[in-house]
């Protein structure tokens, strides 16, 4: 069994969840996500972004406005939309009941 590609698949577990709070904390630009992602070493490639923000988009919990930029093409940021915001609440609640019951079972000896 290869440790690397479990890592991976935990972490594509929570990166719903991770980006849905990053974006809830205010409007955000692309790379601006891929760049806490990758401080906290929640993203591998970045290519796995793109199709979550677009069915996140798709799905009503997400929405973007383009802003022109002086320095290239527009941009496109990204804010949570009402129906993110209680999805993103319930994921709250779900991580919260999984973290205890993961720490529960870890910690025992």
């Amino acid at each position: 069994m290869n440790i690397a590609n479990t890592q991976i698949q935990m972490r594509k577990g929570i990166l719903e969840y991770c980006v849905l709070h990053i974006i809830s904390r205010g409007e955000v630009y692309t790379s601006d996500l891929i760049e806490e992602l990758t401080q906290s070493q929640m993203i591998v490639v970045e290519g796995t972004l793109y199709p979550l923000l677009n069915r996140l988009k798709t799905a009503e919990l997400v929405d973007y406005r383009w802003v022109e930029s002086e320095s290239g093409p527009p941009r496109k940021y990204y804010s949570i939309t009402e129906k993110g915001k209680t999805f993103l609440s319930t994921l709250s609640e779900t991580w919260a009941s999984l973290v205890s019951s993961a720490t529960q079972i870890t910690t025992k000896n």
